[in-house]
């Protein structure tokens, strides 16, 4: 697949590899992962005000840049290269669209904040013991007066330490399983009844299970219509899988520059180890990953206009074909580093722990094989001509 960039395009992507090679180095990243996750301030203000990405993937009567999805792919690809671990897939690719697409005056002033570099939000979606299907999402909103009271709990809400608030979908009718009935909120972190356990995930990233013991939220805190949530809640679980995608490709393209940086300056027998042609197939087989995973990240991107059907399965392959692509390209990244590879002193095993997380979320290879399987075997279905009788 060949994806050519405008030259918008291509000017954003060099000038947000020259930012963080100058201004984010990989210490700058393991101090904030030693600090419990601390936010880099000075690093988010600068991707608002000095850069401008916030926006760039949203149209311009949004208050963005009039970008899109490739944008959104060309920037993950670069914070995946520098492993930059500010929240810019959980507030921008995700809490953002759904904020863009819910409509209202609460989710427009909230986007405004959002793009603005002024309000940093998560999104709590994964419940203890579920699947990752939003249709299995058991936490409830019970109507209070005009207002709403949630009570459910929500685990690995990745952002969650840094956010002031959170998008929360909760069940407003219904049972699990049900399509119909789910409810997006806004909610504030410092409502009564909201208690957080923070914690440092895998990766180094901040991330919190959270309990929401009756919380009275106000009506306005609702976000789009009540009970019809899914639709979006399953558009934008594509949106984020295509920006991870487009993140693991830029973390793999580090792990092979770095890989064979180091070929060629560690020695062995008195030759660099990149002259042993065992290595360099070796280092051939991680590019050729690479590339693949890139195409499938590219597909991902393109595709996420397409029918929810077309769209989902895209997505899917794109999210199987990285997990195999990272996980043979980071073993083998670490491998050839030799037992250096897992230190914390050397990046490669930082990246390729990212790259182990960006496989489990919103559902593993099992998952996204198993739902490839079934949406083509629909189309199939539905595209076979009807015999007459």
């Amino acid at each position: 697949m060949n994806l050519t960039l405008s030259d918008e395009q291509q000017m954003l992507r060099e000038s947000l590899r020259r930012f963080l090679k100058q201004r984010y180095p990989f210490a700058l990243r393991s101090a904030a992962a030693l600090n419990a996750g601390a936010l880099s301030k000075a690093t988010w203000t600068a991707m608002a005000n000095d850069l401008g990405i916030l926006g760039a993937g949203f149209a311009e009567d949004l208050g963005g840049m009039g970008g899109g999805p490739v944008e959104t792919m060309i920037i993950m690809e670069e914070l995946g290269h520098a492993l930059v671990a500010e929240p810019y897939i959980e507030t921008i690719v995700i809490a953002g669209e759904l904020l863009s697409r819910s409509g209202g005056e609460t989710a427009r002033t909230a986007l405004a904040e959002v793009l603005s570099g002024d309000l940093l939000l998560a999104y709590a979606w994964a419940e203890p013991g579920a699947s990752t299907d939003p249709r299995d999402i058991a936490t409830a909103a019970v109507r209070d007066g005009e207002g709403w009271r949630l009570s459910g709990r929500k685990v690995v809400v990745t952002a969650a330490p840094w956010a002031s608030h959170l998008i929360i979908p909760a069940r407003t009718s219904g049972k699990g399983g049900d399509d119909a009935g789910l409810s997006l909120f806004l909610v504030d972190k410092s409502r009564s009844g909201m208690s957080l356990c923070n914690y440092t995930t895998i990766d180094g990233r901040p991330a919190s299970d959270i309990d929401l013991d009756n919380v009275a939220i106000p009506p306005e805190a609702m976000l789009g219509a009540e009970g019809a949530a899914l639709p979006l809640i399953d558009e934008i679980a594509d949106y984020a899988i295509a920006a991870m995608c487009a993140e693991a490709v830029g973390i793999m393209t580090y792990l092979l520059e770095a890989t064979m940086t180091y070929t060629k300056e560690r020695r062995q027998f008195g030759n660099p180890l990149s002259s042993f042609q065992v290595l360099q197939h070796r280092m051939a087989d991680m590019l050729i990953e690479i590339e693949l995973a890139r195409s499938a990240a590219y597909l991902a991107t393109l595709k996420l206009s397409a029918a929810p059907d077309v769209r989902a399965r895209a997505t899917s392959a794109a999210k199987v074909t990285i997990g195999a692509a990272g996980r043979f390209v980071g073993q083998n990244a670490v491998q050839l580093h030799g037992a250096m590879g897992m230190t914390d002193e050397l990046a490669v095993g930082h990246y390729l722990k990212r790259l182990m997380a960006i496989s489990a979320d919103f559902g593993g290879e099992d998952r996204h094989r198993a739902r490839h399987a079934l949406l083509s075997a629909a189309s199939r279905s539905a595209s076979r001509p009807k015999r007459m009788h």
